[in-house]
């Protein structure tokens, strides 16, 4: 049982089908206090059973293997609530089918020691939310960040670097402070999972985080302009844009 406020130890399950991969992540893991490996696996199929035997809360797993890869893993694992994957793999392009089964991270070989400690910091944040959550709303709950397309290849875009959001169709364009990101997704998919991180719908196009926003000029029966820290004006319109300017207001 574990003591109160104390975490207990994150157990591990270690897939690859390379025994020098898993016993270099062995390593690095050994003087990891926070972890403890239950078992290691050189396929999907033999860690699929691994899991049921030895209840890990994270596995990770390389995604080409023989007999079953780590994404038809990472699909069948998505029915057992409260065990977390991440991927550890030699190829980049993966990347946004790894976020479509909610991997925790996405480690490319070889791993670094403080990728390896970013991805279990990231794990355990997750373990940490209400257990009363369901499977869907931890999902939501968890949301801290995109995988998109950078010019070296996927980089990782976090939540709270992120100051609006707009639809470009069947994709959205995140906007940061330093420029912006498509990535094929739905207005509705982003409500869900940036509404519990203090963003506000202002129209059917646009998402604002609240802290961003410095003003919100009324436009008459046009709608209002949404006005962030950067000197970025958004039209707002709709429905959206009366909740968001009465809670301006209420402010």
């Amino acid at each position: 049982m574990e003591k109160a406020g104390v975490m207990a130890q994150l157990r591990v399950l270690l897939v690859d089908d390379e025994e020098l991969a898993l016993e270099r992540l062995q390593a690095m893991m050994a003087s990891l206090s926070e972890v403890e490996i239950v078992g290691c696996a050189g396929d999907g199929e033999t860690a699929a059973s691994l899991v049921d035997q030895l209840s890990p809360d994270i596995v990770f797993t390389d995604i080409r293997m023989p007999r079953q890869g780590g994404m038809a893993l990472a699909k069948t694992l998505q029915t057992r609530p409260g065990v977390e994957v991440v991927f550890v793999t030699a190829f980049d392009h993966f990347a946004l089918e790894a976020f479509e089964v909610n991997a925790v991270d996405y480690l490319l070989k070889p791993v670094k020691p403080n990728r390896l400690a970013m991805a279990i910091e990231k794990a355990k944040r997750r373990r940490t939310l209400s257990p009363a959550l369901s499977g869907s709303q931890r999902e939501t709950a968890g949301v801290d960040g995109y995988w998109v397309e950078g010019r070296n290849g996927m980089t990782w875009l976090g939540v709270e670097t992120i100051t609006w959001v707009e639809a470009a169709k069947d994709y959205v364009m995140l906007h940061t402070a330093m420029g912006a990101h498509m990535m094929r997704a739905t207005m509705l998919r982003l409500g869900a999972e940036l509404g519990p991180k203090g963003f506000v719908r202002v129209s059917r196009s646009a998402y604002v985080r609240s802290t961003a926003v410095v003003d919100i000029r009324e436009r008459g029966q046009a709608g209002i302009v949404v006005v962030l820290s950067d000197g970025t004006a958004i039209k707002g319109s709709g429905r959206h844009a009366a909740v968001a300017q009465a809670a301006w207001n209420a402010r």
